[in-house]
């Protein structure tokens, strides 16, 4: 930890105040380098009291993400969010992350930006992503385990960040198989999971997640209006991103550690619980074939089981889910 976050944690650890010998003694540094570096973190916007009773105080955080305030907000993690980069333009932080895995990056890096020029979703469709009005990262993981079984990531991100949006802004949304998460049938956040592999095994995986946090209506384009929404809309008012993100990655390397320990059945049954496609019938829509039927659960490997009309259950482990009316 940078010693920016470290003043940072320590401050938001004592509301109330702590002293310049206080910080200078816990970080091992003068008091002189303290103040210098509280006079830099006022340059970018924090709101940092002074006085001779009370010593420092954060009375406010500018609407905007800097990896060292991240990272103590975040605190200790096992895997997810041990270093994390902030661009404020990229062309997409999936393209980032993939530098860092060919660069021999250990697993847990996290990069965002706060606007991409190439943001990009499922499928290979366009993600918009405006500057400081929503949450657009990327995660490099290196998980052991069977390319087969890297659905389940998909499946842990999604439950993971489910829990964090209810956790910040009490608005509950509903789980689409398999990376969309709606309200009230609109898109406010998806998942795009990009993976390197050998035959039996994964070499890394990139997790992509954007979240429409503060974009107003007239914000979207107009032939968005009707099918995505942000955080903002559904709660009325402004959300904090900052907060929403390290909400996130903390969710995020809890149900990592779920995965590598050998407990994906109980991320299952919370991801069912949550989720408006188990029970609906379905058409997927996976390259030239399209599979019509009811989705009636996950296997082992976090696929949907859909039984069609024939009373077949396929196995589908990607594609392109539409909703039928029942």
């Amino acid at each position: 930890m940078t010693t920016d976050a470290k003043i940072l944690s320590a401050l938001r650890a004592s509301p109330d105040g702590v002293s310049g010998a206080q910080l200078a003694e816990q970080l091992a540094i003068s008091r002189t380098a303290i103040w210098a570096r509280i006079e830099e973190l006022r340059k970018v916007g924090y709101d940092i009291e002074a006085g001779p009773h009370f010593g420092y105080r954060l009375v406010s955080s500018p609407d905007a993400l800097h990896a060292d305030d991240l990272l103590a907000r975040l605190g200790p993690v096992k895997v997810i969010g041990r270093d994390i980069q902030v661009f404020q333009e990229t062309t997409s932080t999936n393209d980032v992350i993939e530098k860092l895995a060919r660069d021999g990056v250990r697993e847990g890096a996290v990069v965002f930006a706060e606007s991409q020029t190439k943001g990009r979703g499922r499928l290979g469709r366009v993600w918009m992503s405006p500057a400081r009005k929503g949450l657009w990262f990327s995660i490099l993981l290196r998980p052991e385990m069977r390319p087969q079984a890297a659905t389940q990531l998909t499946i842990a991100s999604a439950t993971a960040l489910r829990r964090a949006i209810i956790s910040v802004t009490g608005v509950v949304p509903e789980i689409k198989w398999p990376n969309d998460l709606l309200i009230g049938g609109k898109k406010v956040a998806g998942i795009l999971t990009e993976m390197s592999a050998e035959v039996d095994r994964v070499r890394h995986i990139i997790l992509g997640i954007g979240v429409d946090v503060n974009l107003a209506a007239a914000e979207f384009p107009v032939e968005l209006r009707k099918i995505a929404t942000s955080l903002r809309i559904e709660a009325g008012e402004e959300i904090s991103r900052a907060e929403l993100a390290t909400a996130i990655l903390h969710e995020l390397d809890v149900d990592y550690a779920r995965i590598g320990g050998g407990k994906f059945s109980q991320l299952a049954d919370e991801w069912e619980a949550g989720c408006a496609t188990i029970g609906q019938n379905v058409s997927v829509q996976s390259g030239v074939q399209r599979i019509r039927g009811r989705a009636e659960a996950l296997d082992d490997d976090g696929a949907l089981l859909v039984r069609t009309e024939h009373g077949h259950l396929e196995r589908v482990i990607g594609g392109d889910v539409t909703l039928e009316k029942n």
